[in-house]
């Protein structure tokens, strides 16, 4: 199963020090990680105000996926990678929480500062 990465989801995720490869484990199994151009710009300019996003895991591990369209919003291309790969996501944004579940793809999110929930639509 494929797992796109947005920037709150990474950030929350690596705020409540997840160890995401134990926690993703029992709710995609071993997914490939994708993560959006836009979203790996946004968390280089976060990264720039606060360091320690642990980036360098991030860009070993996951494939960045070029946008179809230049200027295409970071929240629209994660939706639309969602519906063609079938793919979950990793986000705490509730805005597109709410789209990705109405897409019909499933969110991972963090919950209680600490451990991952996948919610199904």
């Amino acid at each position: 199963m494929d797992l796109i990465i947005d920037a709150c989801g990474w950030t929350a995720a690596v705020d409540a020090n997840v160890n995401l490869d134990h926690a993703l484990l029992p709710l995609v199994g071993r997914p490939t990680w994708l993560v959006p151009e836009g979203v790996r710009e946004e968390l280089g300019a976060i990264d720039l105000q606060r360091r320690g996003l642990l980036l360098a895991l991030l860009d070993q591990r996951a494939t960045v996926v070029e946008a179809p369209e230049e200027g295409l919003h970071p929240d629209d291309h994660i939706v639309d990678l969602a519906v063609q790969r079938r793919a979950a996501t990793l986000t705490v944004d509730r805005g597109l929480k709410g789209r990705l579940i109405q897409a019909g793809c499933a969110v991972i999110e963090v919950v209680d500062g600490h451990r991952l929930r996948r919610i199904d639509p």
